[in-house]
């Protein structure tokens, strides 16, 4: 493990892979290959507080890392 669920507006293929190819390598700096999971989802951004916010970041407000890009560590 680790699994890394993406959640992002509407991005074209190559901008996609590119996220993904750089959070897999600094993965690989830490865990085996085996080891990793990756998910993308694209989100409209109308639909973000509703899909992502209430469900998933405001339950875990105590183990958020990140927060609109401020650091919580």
């Amino acid at each position: 493990m680790p699994y890394i669920a993406i959640k992002f507006y509407p991005k074209d293929e190559e901008t996609k892979r590119r996220v993904v190819e750089k959070i897999y390598q600094v993965i690989l700096e830490e865990v085996s290959p085996e080891a990793a999971e990756i998910s993308y989802e694209e989100i409209a951004p109308e639909e973000e507080k509703e899909r992502v916010v209430k469900p998933e970041i405001e339950p875990k407000a105590d183990k958020m890392m990140i927060v609109s890009g401020e650091k919580k560590y």
